[in-house]
C-alpha cells in the first residue's frame, strides 16, 4: 500500500467521551502507528479533557486542544483544521471519538489519496455498510444524503458521512473562516465547497457501526440546520449565480493546545 503524501493528522472532536476515547486511540495507533493526533475537547463536564491529557503526557503522537464550551461539531473541527494549518502535517483525517468509525478502515482511505484530494468514508457505496442502526437512523440519513444530492446536483452517495481524509491544499483553499455549519450539515458544507473548488472527490466503502457507549449528539435542530442550509444552497446553484453564499462567522477561538 502507497505512503500517504506526507505526515498525518487525525481530528477527534469529543464532548463527554470519556468511556470511548481510550479504546479509539489504541485501535487507530494499532491501525497506523505513525499517524499524530489532536483531540479537541468542548469542556467535557465527564472529564474526558482531562483523560485527554493523560493520554497525552503518555504518548507524544496525542495532543489536546480544550475549548471554552460546547459550540457544535463544525466549529471543533474548524479549530482543529486550524491547528492543522500552522503545522506540518500534510494529510487532516477527520474521525469520531464513539468507536462509529473503525480506525481499521483508514489505511484505505489514506490509500485512496493515491487519485483524489478528498477521500470520503462512505455507507453507501458498494462494500459499505450501518451496523446496528435502528431503522429511523437510517431513513434520516439515507433521505439527508438523497435529498442533498438532488439539490446540489453532486454524485456522492454519503455526503453527510463524517469520517474523512484531506489533502492539506484543499482545507488551504476552501475558505475555513466562512464556514458556520453545525451537526452533519458542516459534512455536507465542506464536500460540496471542495467539488466547486475542482478538487478530486472520491468515496471508500467503510462500515460504521453504531456507538455501544454514551448517547449520541444528533437532535432535530441540526436537522433543521441541514434541511435549511442545503435548501438554500441548492436554490442559489439552480437559480442564482451558480455559486453558495459564503456563510459569515464569528473567529472560532482555539483555546490552548497540550501535549
Amino acid at each position: 500500500m502507497a505512503e500517504p503524501p506526507g505526515p498525518v493528522l487525525v481530528v477527534i472532536p469529543t464532548y463527554e467521551e470519556r468511556e470511548n476515547l481510550g479504546p479509539a486511540l489504541a485501535r487507530l495507533h494499532a491501525a497506523v502507528p505513525e499517524a499524530d493526533v489532536l483531540v479537541v475537547d468542548d469542556a467535557s463536564p465527564d472529564g474526558t479533557g482531562e483523560l485527554a491529557d493523560e493520554f497525552a503526557a503518555a504518548d507524544e503522537r496525542v495532543r489536546v486542544l480544550h475549548r471554552t464550551g460546547k459550540s457544535g461539531l463544525g466549529a471543533a473541527y474548524l479549530a482543529g483544521f486550524a491547528h492543522a494549518l500552522r503545522g506540518e502535517h500534510q494529510v487532516v483525517v477527520e474521525m469520531d471519538a464513539d468507536g462509529s468509525h473503525a480506525p481499521e478502515d483508514l489505511p484505505a482511505l489514506l490509500h485512496a489519496l493515491d487519485d483524489a484530494d478528498l477521500v470520503l468514508g462512505s455507507r453507501y457505496v458498494p462494500g459499505g455498510r450501518v451496523v446496528n442502526w435502528p431503522w429511523h437512523r437510517q431513513m434520516l440519513s439515507r433521505g439527508g444524503n438523497l435529498y442533498s444530492r438532488l439539490a446540489l446536483g453532486v454524485p456522492i452517495s454519503d455526503i453527510t458521512g463524517g469520517y474523512r481524509v484531506y489533502r492539506r491544499e484543499v482545507l488551504e483553499e476552501l475558505h475555513l473562516d466562512s464556514v458556520a455549519s453545525q451537526g452533519y450539515c458542516f459534512q455536507v458544507d465542506m464536500a460540496w465547497r471542495a467539488v466547486q473548488s475542482g478538487f478530486r472527490v472520491r468515496e471508500v466503502p467503510i462500515t460504521f457501526t453504531e456507538r455501544e457507549r454514551g448517547t449520541s449528539k444528533m437532535n432535530s435542530t441540526i436537522v433543521g440546520e441541514a434541511l435549511w442550509r442545503v435548501t438554500c444552497w441548492g436554490m442559489s446553484h439552480r437559480f442564482g449565480s451558480g455559486d453558495r453564499p459564503p456563510d459569515p462567522v464569528d473567529p472560532i477561538p482555539e483555546g490552548p493546545v497540550r501535549a
